[in-house]
């Protein structure tokens, strides 16, 4: 009997990236080039490096591009490592309401599996709208309760999404897609622990092995390897064991073909949680129109949500991950930074004097009209008093970067050149920007890959690692 996770299924893998509306093509595009973006910057931290050092110590054969370096590798290990450096440094986008990460694990997975079977750019582009449409679903059938009690939304979710992406730019069959999403609802996990005390790496890691994990499905599933085809919504499956009170399995195939997430996504502006980006926002715009400094800030209130108030409330944070978690840390950086800058969360620059000031005379405070806004929109009402007496205040429903306020491509593209500035060369920056570009017709992956492996800085075989973070 058909589920809506099977109707999902049998309508992605009906898609053709021939029939399918040109804009969906350029958004993917666009999502690829920002999500390889963040890979390369992510490659350069600790984090990225081990993973990467990881796969290159295996001396595994395949076709697959490893971010930051010109060697390539099986695809599998690639989407773990590219996954991880991805979703490394809180740059990557989100499906806002859906509480999920779908470009690190998505673009991670559909370009290892397209270089692997030599699809074209608008093969790889249609795993990719497939793979974003999957998550954006499932993130939302899944609802907010399982969140609310620990689990990763993007590590549970995320094995699905890659299946569907890598399954659909390596042409399986519907039946073989079925037992691919089998597999993997098998291997969804990630909890938040990360959001409390030392956080350590661990949440880069859930988008990598997600990645990894629905690259290995598909594999298996070619290869004969069955799987339940109700894993998500039958007896038993992800939404009945992991989903709380409040799952939707109608979200599954609900008007499906009347929109398409991959048009929807919310590109990160912001180096931090998505709950901030709204604090991050209206600080970024008081800072520029009354030209702010720390010596003029005697005190902020952030008046936001009860979610962001009990999980980014860190007053401090002492290292990366947790300083990307904390409210009062962003409000820092904000006044007394870039607040577009991911260099000011390196570990080395985490005990700035003019950021920790500004941070310890941060407040928080549950807002109720912020805080009913949530999931659909992560809102913060910010109050700041300065020491000649003024009160300076500003609301953002929706930050920059959300659909309702979207970077464009040129915008994209201006945030990749600055992310991949640390690892690639500008001639190799520009041929990679091209060449993203042009996916959207390309025969083949071979110039989009080639420029992703040309013009390193240093080469990911030869780089020391960080200093641990």
């Amino acid at each position: 009997m058909a589920t809506a996770s099977t109707r999902l299924v049998e309508y992605l893998t009906g898609l053709s990236e021939i029939k399918i509306a040109p804009v969906l093509l350029r958004h993917a595009a666009m999502a690829v080039l920002d999500n390889v973006g963040c890979g390369l910057y992510g490659s350069r931290q600790q984090w990225g490096r081990i993973v990467t050092d990881f796969v290159l110590s295996e001396s595994g054969q395949g076709r697959a591009t490893l971010y930051g370096s010109a060697q390539s590798v099986p695809p599998a290990r690639a989407a773990f490592a590219n996954g991880t450096s991805t979703h490394g440094f809180e740059l990557d986008d989100i499906v806002q309401g859906a509480l999920t990460h779908p470009g690190a694990v998505v673009v991670s997975a559909a370009l290892a599996a397209a270089e692997q079977h030599r699809a074209s750019g608008p093969r790889l582009l249609l795993g990719v709208i497939a793979g974003y449409e999957m998550m954006a679903r499932l993130g939302l059938a899944l609802g907010a309760e399982h969140n609310n009690r620990g689990y990763h939304t993007t590590g549970i979710a995320g094995p699905i999404a890659a299946a569907v992406g890598a399954g659909i730019v390596s042409n399986l069959t519907t039946d073989e897609l079925l037992a691919a999403i089998g597999i993997a609802c098998s291997t969804a996990s990630g909890i938040k622990a990360f959001t409390q005390g030392t956080g350590g790496m661990v949440k880069r890691m859930h988008a990598g092995h997600a990645a990894e994990a629905g690259v290995v499905a598909c594999e298996l599933a070619r290869r004969g390897f069955s799987g339940p085809r109700e894993g998500i919504d039958g007896r038993y499956g992800l939404l009945e064991v992991i989903g709380g009170s409040d799952t939707r399995p109608d979200a599954l195939d609900h008007d499906l073909g009347k929109s398409f997430a991959i048009t929807q996504i919310w590109v990160k502006a912001y180096p931090c949680c998505g709950l901030i980006h709204s604090t991050s926002h209206a600080l970024e715009s008081l800072k520029a129109e009354h030209r702010l400094s720390p010596a003029q800030v005697e005190q902020i209130r952030i008046c936001t949500g009860k979610r962001a108030v009990a999980q980014n409330g860190d007053p401090d944070p002492r290292e990366p991950m947790a300083a990307q978690y904390s409210l009062q840390y962003c409000a820092g950086v904000a006044i007394a930074k870039d607040a577009r800058d991911p260099e000011a969360y390196a570990q080395e620059h985490l005990f700035d004097p003019a950021v920790r000031q500004v941070a310890a005379r941060t407040h928080l405070e549950v807002d109720a009209a912020m805080d009913a806004l949530f999931p659909a929109h992560f809102a913060a009402r910010v109050v700041v008093k300065t020491t000649d007496g003024r009160t300076l205040e500003r609301t953002v429903i929706d930050p920059k970067g959300t659909p309702a306020d979207p970077l464009s491509f040129d915008e994209v593209a201006a945030k990749f050149a600055r992310l991949a500035a640390p690892v690639k060369e500008p001639q190799a920056i520009e041929r990679v920007r091209t060449a993203a570009r042009e996916l959207v017709s390309a025969p083949t992956l071979d110039a989009f890959s080639g420029s992703l492996r040309e013009g390193n800085l240093r080469s990911a075989e030869a780089a020391p690692a960080m200093q641990a973070a």
